[in-house]
């Protein structure tokens, strides 16, 4: 059994807080890059450009990539082997997401009530996923979620009928009514399967992961690729002002769902999809 001083745990979520606001992963930079690069629209172009240099300023001089610094979102695996000591692990997250905020001088942005609608004035609480893994490690993952493309997502209850084509034009769709609301070029997350919340959970997940990572599921890879070219045919462009790339990365993730079901859930998110990973 290892211990852990969940003291480590709130430097670490401040750390990564401050780190995601302003850096974006290598995987991101270079999906970023090649679409500056293929971009056809002389204008979609400038705007890339405009959001390149963007992200070189907000590096170089710790100013985070955009305004919204985001709803904290927390994917935890906890190492079964672990023992948490000096604390409750919930709130030594919930202390971490303060003090990144806080001393990181990021914009607050959660109320304590969705009607009241107060501001907590240092961004907690989180929104925290857990899960239990083999091993003596924690394995953490901060991804800051701003509701400008939040609020375009979608979740879908199909029908098993509606198979693969209807999985298909579920997501167009999704992306169609996002339009420039969800400050393209765009990652999107899926996922497909599981229940209601499940399917959303799927999805907000699949922006975790590496862009440049195929899906191991042949068809869901096939899938990736092709909803990826179908959306970049759809012309909204970058800043939603034409153009060829609308969306950078697609990601899907599946589930196994109940027999009378097939839900889907597309969580968009702009073009920084912002996120930190650590294993302790």
């Amino acid at each position: 059994m290892r211990e852990l001083n969940v003291d480590i745990i709130t430097q670490n979520i401040k750390e990564m807080c401050i780190e995601a606001n302003h850096f974006l992963t290598d995987d991101m930079k270079k999906v970023f890059k090649n679409a500056v690069a293929t971009e056809e629209s002389p204008l979609g172009k400038k705007v890339l450009n405009q959001l390149n240099e963007n992200l070189d300023i907000a590096g170089n001089d710790m100013i985070p990539i955009c305004q919204d610094t985001g709803m904290a979102v927390i994917f935890i695996n906890v190492g079964q082997e672990v023992h948490f000591t000096n604390g409750n692990i919930t709130d030594a997250i919930n202390e971490g997401v303060r003090q990144g905020y806080v001393d990181g001088y990021l914009r607050k942005s959660v109320v304590s009530d969705p009607i009241i609608r107060e501001n907590t004035k240092d961004n907690t609480p989180a929104v925290i996923h857990y899960n239990i893994v083999e091993g003596d490690k924690v394995d953490i993952t901060v991804a800051p979620k701003g509701f400008g493309s939040e609020n375009m997502s979608r979740v879908f209850m199909l029908k098993p009928a509606d198979g693969i084509e209807g999985v298909k034009e579920a997501i167009l769709t999704a992306v169609k009514d996002a339009g420039p609301n969800a400050c393209p070029p765009m990652v999107v997350g899926v996922g497909i399967g599981g229940t209601f919340e499940q399917c959303a959970l799927l999805a907000k997940k699949a922006l975790t992961r590496n862009v440049e990572e195929p899906s191991p599921v042949p068809y869901v890879n096939e899938l990736e690729k092709e909803m990826l070219e179908k959306i970049n045919k759809l012309g909204i462009g970058p800043g939603g002002l034409g153009g060829t790339q609308t969306a950078l990365a697609i990601n899907i993730e599946t589930y196994p769902t109940h027999i009378a079901g097939l839900p889907v859930a597309v969580n968009m998110c702009c073009h920084v999809n912002r996120h930190a990973h650590r294993v302790i």
